[in-house]
């Protein structure tokens, strides 16, 4: 296995984190033959990887963009793997000044695949930084200041920069088109998750039955990372109130423990879907008022829970707000409005 040289700032993470945190980092696939799903992709990335293998030079730069959870961060993993490189990781938060750029881009060894995750965060000053590196293998570094200040051109090492983001419109044009390719992650059929809990159940040594793994995935929002915090829930429910083995009684059970309903909805899932009908009447409403109404963030609201409901059809986006459609009320057990809702509801 490739050894990772994670470059991170901030505090090291709380102590009752680590061993969940070493856990999932633990069920991350290996290889591309691992890997489960994006089948798409996976053909179009080993054509890449198998090509810079045969020619014994580093991979062009990849961006990767989809939605949280969808393994953006194991595929960046694969190709150093598969490129027997080793893997640095950073990410565009933490890269605040040019000169942070330049230090580990100074470090880079010859075929090295760099990650920066959330990318479209990077500023545009350490952006201008990536410009030459990427293209020309090369930064700009400023020796000295003031009236003496001058730049100087340093050689980098041959590598592959790979990008993460969750949300590619904000990724400058420029940085965007340095890219040698661009993949979209889609969300997980069922049947890939169901092998995705399979999987993750036989690393982590519990048994599970077939029906229960694919009750999991069921429940899963189409994301792996979810399928396999749930499947760790459920072993927790087996272990403690169970026989130990995760049949489709412990999934059930330790399912509804942790307020997962039958159509993947969470607890604030169903708390915003209450809210728009009960609070106003169907919608329309505007994001402020769906945040302060479930006590939420606008960023949580729109970036985190927003996509999955509009994606099953339970909410509606529209130029005057937010509406639940008639599978949100059906699903809440409730009965629709013959008017299809407030439309006097005050926007911002």
């Amino acid at each position: 296995m490739v050894r990772e040289n994670i470059i991170l700032t901030g505090a090291p993470p709380e102590p009752e984190h680590t061993e969940e945190l070493a856990l999932e980092i633990g069920l991350r696939p290996q290889t591309l033959d691992e890997f489960v799903g994006q089948h798409d992709l996976k053909e179009r990335l080993s054509i890449i990887l198998t090509a810079a293998r045969a020619r014994n030079e580093p991979a062009d730069h990849l961006l990767f963009a989809g939605p949280p959870g969808l393994g953006k961060t194991t595929l960046a993993g694969i190709v150093a793997n598969e490129l027997g490189a080793e893997l640095q990781i950073t990410s565009g938060p933490a890269l605040v000044k040019p000169g942070d750029v330049a230090a580990i881009l100074s470090k880079i060894q010859s075929g090295d695949v760099l990650f920066v995750d959330e990318i479209h965060r990077v500023p545009t000053q350490v952006e201008e930084v990536l410009y030459p590196a990427m293209e020309d293998l090369q930064i700009d570094v400023m020796i000295g200041s003031g009236p003496a200040a001058r730049s100087i051109r340093m050689p980098v090492e041959p590598f592959t920069l790979v990008g993460a983001t969750t949300r590619t419109g904000l990724i400058t044009g420029p940085l965007r088109d340095r890219f040698g390719d661009h993949f979209r992650l889609d969300f997980y059929s069922t049947d890939d998750l169901q092998a995705i809990v399979t999987r993750a159940a036989d690393i982590i040594g519990i048994e599970i039955g077939a029906d229960a793994a694919r009750e999991i995935a069921a429940r899963s929002r189409r994301t792996p990372r979810i399928a396999n915090r749930l499947l760790r829930r459920v072993r927790d429910w087996a272990e403690v109130r169970g026989s130990g083995v995760v049949d489709l009684d412990a999934a059930l059970q330790g399912l509804e423990m942790n307020q997962i309903d039958k159509g993947g909805l969470d607890r604030v899932d169903l708390l915003l879907l209450e809210s728009i009908c009960t609070k106003f009447g169907g919608g329309p409403v505007g994001l402020s008022n769906l945040a302060i109404s479930v006590s939420e963030p606008k960023d949580t609201v729109e970036d985190v829970i927003e996509p999955f409901l509009i994606q099953q059809g339970y909410l509606v986006r529209t130029p005057a707000g937010r509406l639940a459609t008639a599978k949100a009320w059906k699903h809440l057990g409730l009965t629709a409005p013959d008017n299809g809702g407030d439309a006097d509801t005050t926007l911002f």
